[in-house]
């Protein structure tokens, strides 16, 4: 069944009934071709899964009778931010869709000093607003209850002072070489359920020894994420099958 999020407050009792307008009324009724009587689930502001079925529609909205309502518990027990590197190409693309099926909450991307691409700044804002369409239509896809925020942030100490964090580890590769192993697994054992994890990822050229030191100074500790090196776009997708393996499945 089609998903929808809802950016109004609605009453969810059965047999009320609610408006619907913008972009979703346009892919219902447009791309999905819904008639009268058609159901989808629609998302409110409190995470709550409304069963909708249509009752009219004219050419920018459509009225909407609420058949049932329910609170599935689909999102990660752990809120994860991952901050990435700005990548070349497509990679900031693939981490923002996979990255929300996945479970993240949400995503930054940020200005390293081996960092191959640049963010134009007349042109930052509407890469944001892309990739925040590319999490929207993720989330509804894979059955979220919350759609992951998108941002920017100039650098990794602009980073660490804007976005809150309980634990915080960054993916660094000299850790992989080393051999170092356990620290993301202590990191996860430490969490309770509604804290903040902040997983840094670097991009490409991956990050210099002076960034990981001041992140170390800022309490996000580097982990190895296994003997193998991991590109870009890969590391922060193990990284977040990991945290469900060890919050969800166990």
């Amino acid at each position: 069944m089609q998903r929808y999020f809802l950016t109004n407050s609605i009453t969810t009792r059965p047999g009320d009934q609610f408006n619907l307008t913008g972009e979703s009324v346009h892919h219902w009724l447009k791309v999905m071709r819904a008639q009268v009587g058609d159901q989808a689930e629609f998302v409110t502001n409190n995470q709550q899964v409304v069963i909708g079925k249509l009752v009219s529609y004219a050419n920018t909205d459509a009225q909407v009778a609420v058949v049932s309502v329910t609170t599935p518990q689909v999102e990660l027990p752990v809120k994860v931010v991952i901050a990435c590197g700005v990548s070349k190409g497509d990679k900031t693309e693939q981490i923002v869709q996979r990255g929300t099926e996945l479970g993240a909450s949400e995503f930054v991307f940020f200005d390293s000093q081996y960092a191959v691409a640049k963010w134009a700044a007349n042109k930052r804002e509407r890469k944001l607003a892309r990739l925040a369409k590319i999490a929207l239509s993720a989330a509804e896809q894979s059955h979220r209850t919350v759609v992951p925020t998108v941002s920017y942030q100039p650098g990794l100490m602009q980073l660490v002072q804007q976005v809150p964090y309980d634990q915080g580890v960054v993916a660094w590769e000299e850790s992989a070489k080393q051999g170092e192993s356990g620290q993301l697994v202590q990191t996860l054992s430490r969490m309770q359920a509604g804290q903040r994890l902040l997983a840094i990822f670097g991009p490409e050229g991956g990050l210099t020894t002076t960034e990981v030191s001041d992140l170390a100074q800022a309490g996000v500790v580097a982990a190895g994420l296994g003997p193998r090196i991991m590109r870009a776009e890969t590391a922060p997708m193990y990284l977040l099958s990991a945290v469900s393996f060890s919050q969800e499945l166990v």
